[in-house]
């Protein structure tokens, strides 16, 4: 064995356990949403005790407490201290500041950002069967997490979408949206919850809106929200049992970060052009990714976060069948979503000019 260095030691030892601490810290994040924790401290004006927030949200005082130390220990929530002589636990209170609470406590808010902690046991559950899949190269679909992983994702997805699609994107959409007031046929491919689409139903009342999806816990809570909504312009379908047009009969086409996850993602671009319009739109929004992993690695502070999202999530749904094409979570570079979008027959692509943190937003049309 090659001499070992102590220090180049110690230091690696310290990065793998802040992986580690990362983990646990993420449970408690899951924790802090599904309790209500996070959403108490919002609620109120001045910092707290872990009695008063412990009071507040009727949980037990202890418990309440240790999470509270690793949350303001991992620098996720505020703290302010008053040291007594001897000091006690009601020493230390704590808040949340403005920044804080938006991206903890504020679904309405674009930087909502704990939606992605909502079905993290359901991903970790998935490890054993993980394990397997390494093995076999079969990987599960997004209906293995349960109806918790469709409401992660919608929570996810929605706080951005709602305060940006109709203000920030469409818009950036050559005519696309005097099209859509004067009536449009618009499909929303792998529409999740429907969220998007019922948004655009409700601003577009001439047009009629499909959303495809495959997961039946999706389509579920597609129908619960499209009938509480009152629309008649907005449906929702299986494609397997009624599938997308083959006849050009599509004005617009969206797919919202899916493309990367599907088995066949070359058909369905395929399938797209033969459904869309000589004239129409196909806006494809997915994750921003580079040609290669250096520069993912040396360029998006992010990668290490989405190759292990995309191992736990995205591959494994690409590639849940046995010749699924597994583009992964990084997998659908600029480059990649041109080549083969021009190899189904598109001939225009444009990258938008739309601000994300994550994502890249792409027109094409024939």
């Amino acid at each position: 064995m090659a001499d070992i260095d102590p220090s180049k030691l110690q230091l690696f030892q310290f990065i793998l356990f802040t992986k580690l601490e990362g983990a646990f810290t993420s449970a408690l994040v899951h924790l802090g949403d599904r309790l209500g924790l996070y959403r108490a401290m919002a609620n109120t004006t001045v910092p707290m005790t872990t009695t008063q927030l412990a009071h507040l949200t009727q949980l037990n005082e202890r418990w309440v407490r240790e999470w509270a130390y690793n949350q303001a220990a991992a620098k996720l929530i505020s703290t302010e201290s008053a040291p007594s002589d001897p000091p006690t636990v009601e020493d230390d209170r704590f808040f949340l500041t403005p920044e804080q609470a938006v991206v903890l406590a504020s679904e309405d808010h674009p930087a909502f950002g704990v939606g992605m902690f909502h079905n993290l046991p359901q991903t970790l559950q998935m490890l054993d069967e993980l394990t397997e899949s390494f093995r076999t190269g079969i990987g599960h679909n997004y209906d293995s997490r349960g109806m918790q992983g469709t409401i992660g994702m919608e929570r996810n997805f929605e706080p951005w979408t709602n305060a940006n699609l109709l203000s920030a994107v469409l818009p950036n959409l050559d005519d696309v949206v005097k099209v859509l007031d004067r009536g449009a046929n618009v499909a929303d491919i792998g529409c999740g919850a429907g969220g998007a689409l019922l948004l655009m139903g409700k601003a577009f009342s001439k047009s009629k809106f499909t959303g495809y999806e495959i997961s039946k816990y999706a389509l579920a809570r597609a129908a619960e929200k499209l009938e509480r909504s009152k629309l008649a312009n907005v449906s929702f379908a299986d494609p397997r049992e009624k599938p997308m047009p083959a006849d050009n009969s599509i004005d617009l086409i969206t797919t919202f970060d899916c493309i990367h996850d599907m088995t066949h993602p070359l058909q369905m671009m395929q399938a797209i052009r033969s459904a869309i319009t000589e004239n129409g739109t196909w806006l494809l929004v997915d994750i921003k990714a580079h040609d290669a992993f250096t520069m993912n690695a040396t360029k998006n502070p992010m990668a290490a976060l989405l190759y292990g999202v995309s191992v736990m999530v995205c591959l494994s749904s690409s590639m849940s069948v046995s010749d699924g094409a597994g583009l992964g979570t990084l997998g659908l570079s600029a480059n990649t979503a041109e080549q083969m979008a021009k190899s189904a027959g598109f001939t225009r692509f444009r990258k938008l000019d739309v601000d994300h943190a994550v994502n890249a937003f792409y027109e094409i049309r024939p």
